[in-house]
């Protein structure tokens, strides 16, 4: 948020104007929502406040954290400095910026809100417009509102109360997604970025490009034999699949929940950072449906069990072949919400590449758009860039599509030493603080923004 915008909404404007160092030195947990009541002994605390949900701003603040802020800059070289050969300069799978990086700004990390009202996917919308304000309280409702999709009709929990472990680990059960309370919590598709990133390793110059093995067959070429053979791949460097794992794809899910830390902290909000529900059981994993119902109901994939199973991956017979099943994607009303590049949801590995490739550099294609393009760039850099920096050889390409589908084909799954879509298993709970908590029993346990926010954000006639 810039130093100069100004706002309407008082709460909003000293979220702006608040010191991003102010807010680091001064972050920390608050787990005890207002209406909350603790039993520690002879610490034990009643409250008598009426839980208060957080207002559909302050919501929408938190939602807008998660999501696009502009477009990013492609600032990097296109040549080798040591012989002016050209190099993979198109490595992005979309050019929206976001308050956190990624890996190749592959973005694959969703969030999920849950709250009183019901348990909501967030589309990710495009930046505001050139021109628009992203702090107006107008725009950041009508924002939050279309980013939401109405799953469930109700607060996401276990059935029953039944909050004990594996569902809910230790404390966590007594404080986390109580009624009042919002959570943010990410999902991280990392079969794009896999594939993508796949390709990149396979840029390097002649002589450094790895030779991808599988760990979880004996260390044998992950179907590059022909592209070792033809010395496209060096075999003195051999890269196992276990180490690659999923690319670090995850790592932007971490940042944003940091963001959304700090974000909720500033606003004078309770914030804490836990451990969700069991991650397979948040998604629906078979193995858990019977005791815990569909919760948020993924699509799931049971790879067909294979005698080499057992060695691989320690599975001793087929009626055990759901420890593998894994998720590859949520549905809702027809419309794929999250959709990972593999089979059933693509007719083959290659099918998968083809289309990670189509939406980068076809028709319809990232780097077939030149408006966007004009839009980071000043005068014709745009045009230049598109037009000098490389992209992914054919060679590249088919190597890649070889190793995916000997994933797929070796392992009934894609990828297969990883999910292909990932629960980092921490959430975010936003919620307003038992002041009286706090001033009872600590000693500097509330901010200033803590004690001005109800008069911020909701005595001041704004909305």
């Amino acid at each position: 948020m810039t130093g100069h915008a100004t706002v309407s909404h008082k709460g909003l404007q000293e979220l702006v104007e608040r010191p991003l160092l102010e807010t680091l030195w001064r972050r920390r947990t608050h787990r005890v929502s207002r209406g909350s009541s603790v039993r520690a002994g002879s610490m034990s605390y009643e409250s008598s406040a009426e839980r208060v949900p957080l207002s559909d701003l302050e919501e929408a603040v938190l939602i807008a954290a998660t999501g696009c802020t502009g477009l990013t800059m492609p600032d990097r070289p296109f040549n080798d400095p040591r012989n002016d050969s050209p190099i993979m300069a198109k490595p992005n799978l979309t050019m929206r910026g976001r308050t956190a990086g990624s890996p190749d700004n592959a973005q694959g990390t969703h969030f999920f809100l849950i709250n009183d009202s019901g348990t909501y996917f967030l589309r990710r919308l495009p930046p505001v417009p050139d021109g628009g304000s992203p702090f107006d309280p107008e725009v950041l409702l009508a924002r939050a509102e279309a980013s939401k999709v109405r799953l469930l009709d109700h607060r996401l929990d276990v059935p029953d109360g039944n909050r004990d472990f594996p569902a809910y680990l230790d404390s966590n059960r007594f404080l986390s997604n109580l009624p009042g309370t919002t959570i943010l919590f990410p999902v991280v598709d990392l079969s794009r970025q896999y594939v993508n990133g796949m390709m990149y390793l396979l840029t390097q110059p002649p002589g450094a490009r790895p030779a991808i093995v599988d760990d979880r067959n004996f260390y044998r070429p992950a179907g590059v034999k022909r592209w070792i053979k033809e010395g496209f791949l060096n075999d003195e460097i051999k890269l196992p699949l276990g180490a690659i794992w999923g690319m670090r794809t995850q790592i932007e899910a971490d940042l944003l929940l940091q963001n959304l830390m700090l974000t909720t902290d500033a606003m004078g909000l309770g914030a804490w950072i836990h451990a969700t529900i069991s991650p397979p059981v948040l998604l629906g994993d078979p193995k858990f449906r019977p005791t815990y119902g569909p919760m948020l109901d993924f699509d799931w994939v049971t790879p067909r069990w294979k005698p080499a199973d057992l060695p691989r991956w320690h599975v001793p017979l087929p009626r055990f072949s759901v420890l593998r099943a894994h998720p590859v994607g949520l549905r809702h009303g027809g419309e794929h919400l999250i959709k990972a590049m593999c089979p059933p949801n693509y007719s083959s590995m290659a099918d998968a590449v083809d289309t990670v490739i189509a939406d980068k550099f076809g028709p319809r294609g990232i780097y077939s758009d030149a408006s966007v393009f004009q839009r980071i760039y000043k005068d014709r850099f745009g045009a230049e860039y598109l037009d000098q920096a490389s992209d992914y050889g054919a060679d590249v390409i088919a190597c890649a599509r070889d190793i995916c589908t000997y994933i797929y084909e070796t392992h009934g799954r894609f990828p297969a030493h990883v999910e292909a879509i990932h629960v980092p298993g921490v959430w975010l709970q936003a919620h307003h603080v038992e002041q009286p908590y706090y001033d009872h029993f600590f000693r500097d346990g509330l901010t200033d923004a803590h004690r001005g926010h109800d008069q911020a954000w909701h005595l001041t006639g704004s909305s």
